[in-house]
């Protein structure tokens, strides 16, 4: 897969992972932006625009905590927003993937087929 097929399918769904961890417990952006660049590869620097967006959304809201290890740490916390946004681009990226493996799947054996098979 190219690079940029890579990046534009992460920035697909960022937003989506970024509600679903949120959903599993509360975060700070730099945990956040270290769980999504372990697991998709997506850096830090495109996660404190995306959490002011969803915060102006009212998608999360935030809250202090203390830190042991320096100044109060900004966490945020999923609103009800905000989960029914999860709920909805799971929905549809389940619909869409969906779609997608079945083109890939069923349909790209039949389509060459009728072109004369796969060149």
């Amino acid at each position: 897969m190219s690079e940029a097929l890579q990046v534009q399918l992460r920035k697909g769904v960022l937003e989506m992972c970024v509600l679903a961890l949120l959903s599993r417990e509360d975060g700070y952006a730099y945990d956040i932006a270290a769980r999504l660049s372990e697991l998709i590869g997506m850096g830090e620097g495109t996660i404190y625009p995306l959490m002011r967006r969803l915060q102006t959304d009212g998608l999360v809201k935030t809250y202090l905590e203390e830190s042991d290890s320096g100044p109060p740490r900004k966490y945020y916390q999923l609103t009800l927003a905000g989960r029914a946004s999860l709920t909805a681009q799971m929905t549809e990226w389940n619909a869409f993937t969906g779609a997608v493996a079945k083109i890939l799947d069923d349909d790209a054996p039949t389509s060459a087929k009728r072109m004369g098979g796969i060149r």
